[in-house]
C-alpha cells in the first residue's frame, strides 16, 4: 500500500496559508481606487510571492490550531503584514498578463 493512502496527509494544514489569505484580502480591501489587479492570476501570485517568503506553520491537531495563533499576533504578523505588501507592490508592478 502506497504511503499517502496508508496516512491521511490531508489532515496537515498550513496556517500561514490562512494568515497570508486574509492579510492579503484585507490590504486589498484598501484599494478603494481598484488600481490593483485582482483577478485571480495576479491574487494567486500575490499569494505564492508571499508563502513562499514566510516560513511555513503547519499542524496535524487542534492544538496544534491552538498554537498557530501565534501568527495573528506580535513578529509573525508583523511579517506577514510586510511580506504581503511586498508581494502586492510587485506583482502590480509585474503582473504576468497584459494590463487593459
Amino acid at each position: 500500500m502506497p504511503f499517502k493512502d496508508k496516512y491521511e496527509f490531508e489532515l496537515l494544514i498550513n496556517e500561514m496559508e490562512n494568515a497570508v489569505f486574509e492579510e492579503l484580502e484585507r490590504q486589498l480591501s484598501e484599494d478603494k481606487e481598484n488600481k490593483i489587479c485582482k483577478c485571480q492570476d495576479c491574487i494567486l501570485d500575490m499569494a505564492t510571492f508571499a508563502l513562499n517568503n514566510l516560513k511555513p506553520a503547519y499542524r496535524s491537531s487542534l492544538t496544534g490550531r491552538l498554537y498557530s495563533q501565534r501568527l495573528y499576533n506580535g513578529e509573525e504578523k508583523k511579517e506577514i503584514e510586510r511580506v504581503v505588501k511586498m508581494a502586492i507592490e510587485k506583482i502590480s508592478k509585474n503582473p504576468s498578463h497584459q494590463i487593459s
